[in-house]
């Protein structure tokens, strides 16, 4: 018999990651990025994650297009007689539209489009995906997943903006929220591990990576999140400032004689941690540097560590009880100091960290506070891939 599997992109602009997961186990077999489209150093690497093999194919101009037809012809290569069932797709914003998954038809494609406005870098390039894969296996069904839906959610309360609300109305104004599909995943896997019941539990977690968000989970359901209108709100990130002062684009664009889109630019690429240090967005590049005493890091690293503890404890109140925090993403996963210095903001809770468990990112069930603490602590490796399958194959199956 064939082996079925699912395919899961997320393309962007000039890039494309993809993932491909058996429809029998969900094992992933194939993992691999697409770099410098559009470009002479466009190239496809490709993980084999059955037996460590990696493919790399040197794609010069290649377009999204050129990538796809590569990458399903080495599929073929690779896995001989495999089956796709089903395409998935991280699409970034499905406004007050998607409040799941749903199967792509000329219609959600069309209310996708219209959301670019509020993601204007990434809603395009996730809908290229879209079209360039009906167009080379128009019979495989697609599924959009939204990196938006978990949060829809979230009281009205949480969501508005404190300006006209004819703003809201006729212009979407309001917080919106993202990685939804990963904090839905570690939160699962959270009341899975600490065998909280699902319907009366309270869980923070932490996606922090170049992007980084928090989301306050009530009984399964996101309540909040640090996430707004786009993704330039909330904890400091590698280039992205977060919460500033709204004044603050007014008053550089006067002193700098620079525009309101130049200002919005500097936030988005200019600042966060590479900002504040002046060398480097990379998290694990800023705590070397901050052990050889580099000034500009280590002040990088605690503005950092301290805003984020302080949206946590903000967001707290949106919760009824606080079972657990959770700690995600390449730094929540990776970086000891950064949940270390993060968790010692936050001891008017209570919380404390075992930092045997924490040096070694989590004992068997992920946990990297004293076993018997108020509020447990936990690592868990994010797996958005799987859950953008896991969803795909649920909306197929209903066909």
């Amino acid at each position: 018999m064939n082996q079925t599997a699912y395919l899961v992109l997320n393309s962007g602009s000039s890039s494309l990651k993809f993932c491909l997961i058996s429809g029998q186990h969900f094992q992933t077999l194939l993992t691999g990025l697409a770099e410098c489209l559009n470009s002479p150093d466009a190239n496809l690497k490709i993980k084999n994650q059955i037996n460590g093999q990696l493919t790399i194919l040197q794609l010069g101009d290649a377009d999204h297009q050129l990538i796809l037809k590569a990458l399903l012809t080495q599929i073929e290569l690779l896995i001989p007689e495999l089956r796709l069932i089903g395409v998935g797709h991280r699409v970034v914003h499905g406004g007050e539209k998607f409040k799941s998954a749903t199967l792509v038809t000329d219609e959600v494609k069309q209310q996708i489009a219209s959301c670019n406005a509020l993601a204007p870098l990434h809603n395009p390039a996730n809908l290229l995906g879209i079209t360039q894969i009906a167009s080379l296996m128009p019979d495989v069904p697609q599924v959009a997943v939204f990196d938006t839906a978990f949060h829809q959610s979230m009281p009205e309360h949480a969501y508005l903006y404190p300006v006209p609300y004819t703003y809201y109305l006729e212009l979407g104004v309001r917080k919106y929220g993202f990685h939804g599909t990963s904090h839905e995943f570690v939160a699962l896997q959270a009341i899975q591990r600490l065998a909280l019941n699902p319907d009366r539990s309270g869980i923070i977690t932490a996606h922090l990576g170049n992007g980084s968000s928090v989301c306050a989970i009530s009984n399964g359901q996101s309540v909040d999140t640090s996430m707004g209108l786009t993704p330039l709100e909330g904890v400091v990130m590698g280039t992205r400032s977060g919460d500033v002062d709204p004044g603050l684009h007014a008053y550089l664009a006067e002193r700098l004689n620079i525009t309101l889109a130049q200002v919005t630019d500097i936030l988005n690429k200019q600042s966060g941690l590479l900002g504040l240090s002046g060398k480097t967005n990379d998290m694990r590049k800023i705590c070397a540097l901050a052990e050889r005493q580099d000034q500009q890091a280590m002040i990088a690293l605690e503005v950092f560590c301290y805003r984020l503890a302080k949206q946590i404890a903000a967001l707290s109140v949106a919760l009824t009880q606080l079972d657990a925090i959770v700690f995600t993403g390449g730094i929540g996963e990776n970086s000891a100091i950064v949940r270390a210095k993060t968790i010692q903001h936050l001891r008017v809770f209570g919380a404390l960290l075992d930092s045997g468990f924490n040096q070694e990112h989590g004992n068997d069930s992920g946990i990297i506070s004293p076993l018997h603490a108020a509020i447990t602590i936990l690592v868990i490796p994010t797996n958005e891939e799987l859950m953008i399958a896991e969803q795909t194959k649920n909306i197929i199956e209903q066909l």
